[in-house]
């Protein structure tokens, strides 16, 4: 190539249309290794009726979104222990690619704290596959005080 080829050529457009193939094996080792529990499915599995909170980032261009979602519920087996579950669901076409992270409402504060992390850093990186990016933020928690006993005169 002369000097002359090289000043010609220019750079790709910076919103150049990219195509990567990713298979949802590839995006549960990848994204979500540390997870409980990591399925796909052609629906949501999250039930509407058990959020506690939920963050979801969109590409409007294409219908694809990622969602956090943070769940309490009981299961028919064991109906009296509560469980605390945090769900990362990552809708790419037609094809859901979710993550569980989870935690009985009573475990030890680090036990929510590990869960909780992970499924942010899980979240942040696979909005990466929709163009966002993800800042993090502060949640104050209130402490959880049990009632204190009733008083008794000796």
């Amino acid at each position: 190539m002369s000097s002359t080829d090289v000043e010609t050529i220019s750079e790709p457009d910076h919103d150049s249309v990219v195509t990567v193939t990713l298979t949802p094996s590839a995006i549960m080792d990848a994204v979500f290794a540390t997870a409980d529990q990591v399925h796909t499915g052609w629906d949501s599995c999250v039930d509407p009726a058990l959020v506690v909170s939920d963050m979801t980032v969109a590409d409007d261009s294409s219908g694809n979104y990622c969602r956090l979602v943070e769940q309490a519920y009981t299961e028919d087996e064991q109906p009296d222990v509560s469980w605390h579950d945090w769900a990362v669901e990552l809708r790419l076409g037609e094809v859901y690619v979710t993550a569980h992270w989870r935690s009985e409402e009573d475990a030890s504060p680090s036990d929510w704290e590990w869960c909780a992390i992970q499924a942010e850093e899980a979240f942040s990186r696979a909005c990466v596959l929709l163009g966002k990016r993800v800042r993090r933020g502060l949640v104050v928690d209130e402490p959880v005080r049990a009632p204190k006993p009733a008083r008794t005169h000796h």
